[in-house]
């Protein structure tokens, strides 16, 4: 490295947010980068380590070391040319992506890892800044066709190593607009969307064909699809949320989160949403179910619809604050995170399952729960036991279910395609080949592995692009 003993020299020093008064007033992002003085003094503390770790914890197989020592030495322009050539949308990442890189960076042993997420963002935007990201044309092309199901990351990936390597891509698109969760699941305030729109066009360019309001299996013929094509990748997504059966589910007032977080994605582009399917926050006492990355959305978009209180339940106990390094390291650990929304007001509470909602007049206006504890069972995993006695009622008036996703939607497109699952219900496929159970049939991301991060479905979609580059043309230029 450039600077061997950087680590010893140099504190970490990592990007900071807007006061939370300010930025609940909009939705607009609201991280304050790094001077480029400051990210080049971050750099260099990327030590000469012998084995970096931060390959094991980056599935795109970011080369870490190498772009952190080029931006060290201010050589900006090939640090991004050779961010460009693991991740496709260093941008996306670069602000979503929960870094399992930096819990992996041997620094991190002592709770300092470098900045990566940080310059990896920096280096993008200041890519685009200086018009280093260009359109990459190919120079030969096939006669082959390609469909890509679903414009999620995973999709947009796969789709943009197959124009790159001479195919005819079109892209297949359920909603108004291009970007699956990216666009309706992701608040503006994690990551405006004119971010996707400018990748829309450096992808058309290079030769992606978009169609919007295509939804394979119900307006879109799925047996056509293949009949046209020479090759169909499936990366449509996991999006069944996951249910809660308890009495009052039926109450109005009690929603996925989804139906949430879309409705106000769709508002802030400037799209019409029904007055009488308007979910709102305002002035309401909001439960979020849920522990995870949906239910943080939830929540930061409560508070700026201004709720009149938020709190947050997770049926798992608190995780510790720290975790144990000697046990963890270098794998992602199991610890307590507090986001950017949660900083902004939410009551938290751990280890609590909900029996039902009440209501007045068909509206939901009171949550009954119960407190838990966790004991070790005789198998080596945990038993769920309601303490006796901790009943307790919350006020409610708006519920949204943040649990998660149970699999992709088999209504539709994978029922009539009739393609094998797996005991989860994703589409059956490995990650040699993402083929799956029909010919000329792919699939990659959350429909293929199951509900994951945006980084690990831009991995898929590119793995994805270059098996089928093999299965049409017998060989493969694309990187693995």
């Amino acid at each position: 490295m450039g600077k061997v003993t950087g680590f010893i020299e140099i504190e970490r020093h990592d990007r900071t947010y807007k006061p939370a008064a300010d930025r609940i007033r909009n939705y607009e992002e609201f991280v304050i980068p790094l001077e480029e003085r400051d990210l080049e003094r971050q750099a260099a503390r990327c030590m000469d380590c012998g084995i970096p770790f931060c390959h094991n914890g980056c599935p795109v197989n970011n080369q870490i070391p190498d772009w952190n020592d080029l931006v060290f030495n201010s050589d900006w322009e090939e640090a991004s040319h050779n961010l460009h050539s693991t991740n496709n949308f260093p941008e996306f990442t670069g602000r979503i992506c929960p870094a399992p890189c930096e819990a992996s960076c041997t620094l991190n042993i002592q709770d300092n890892p470098v900045t990566i997420k940080t310059i990896e963002c920096s280096l993008v935007d200041k890519g685009w800044s200086k018009g280093w990201i260009k359109p990459q044309i190919p120079v030969h092309h096939t006669d082959k066709k390609v469909a890509v199901v679903g414009s999620g990351p995973a999709g947009l990936a796969c789709a943009q190593q197959l124009a790159r390597a001479g195919h005819k891509v079109v892209v297949f698109e359920k909603n108004e607009r291009i970007g699956g969760l990216l666009r309706l699941g992701i608040p503006d305030f994690k990551m405006e969307k004119h971010l996707i729109d400018r990748r829309m066009a450096q992808m058309q360019t290079e030769g992606v064909e978009f169609r919007p309001n295509s939804h394979v299996g119900v307006n879109v013929d799925a047996e056509a699809l293949i009949k046209d094509f020479d090759a169909v990748a499936l990366c449509g997504g996991s999006e069944k949320p996951r249910d809660l059966p308890v009495p009052g589910r039926e109450l109005d007032g009690v929603h996925f989160a989804m139906e949430f977080l879309t409705q106000q994605n769709r508002r802030v582009s400037g799209s019409n949403v029904p007055v009488a399917k308007e979910i709102m926050a305002t002035d309401k006492h909001v439960i979020v179910i849920g522990g995870g990355d949906t239910g943080s959305d939830c929540v930061g978009t409560s508070n700026r619809h201004g709720a009149a209180s938020v709190t947050q339940l997770e049926v798992m106990p608190q995780p510790p604050e720290k975790e144990n390094k000697a046990l963890t390291w270098p794998d992602w650990p199991m610890k307590l995170r507090t986001s950017s929304s949660h900083q902004e007001g939410a009551v938290r509470d751990f280890a609590v399952m909900t029996k039902a909602f009440t209501g007045e007049d068909g509206k939901v206006t009171e949550l009954q729960g119960v407190r838990l504890e966790w004991n070790p069972s005789e198998s080596g995993g945990m038993d769920m036991v309601e303490v006796p006695g901790s009943e307790f009622t919350l006020k409610a008036d708006l519920v949204l279910l943040a649990m998660g996703f149970t699999n992709p939607v088999h209504e539709g497109m994978i029922e009539t395609l009739g393609v094998d699952l797996d005991g989860r219900g994703n589409v059956k496929a490995t990650t040699d080949e993402y083929q799956t159970s029909l010919a000329k049939v792919f699939a990659a991301g959350d429909m293929r592995r199951g509900q994951s991060l945006v980084v690990w479905a831009i991995r898929e979609g590119r793995q994805c692009a270059r098996a089928i580059d093999e299965f049409l043309m017998g060989t493969s230029d694309l990187p693995r």
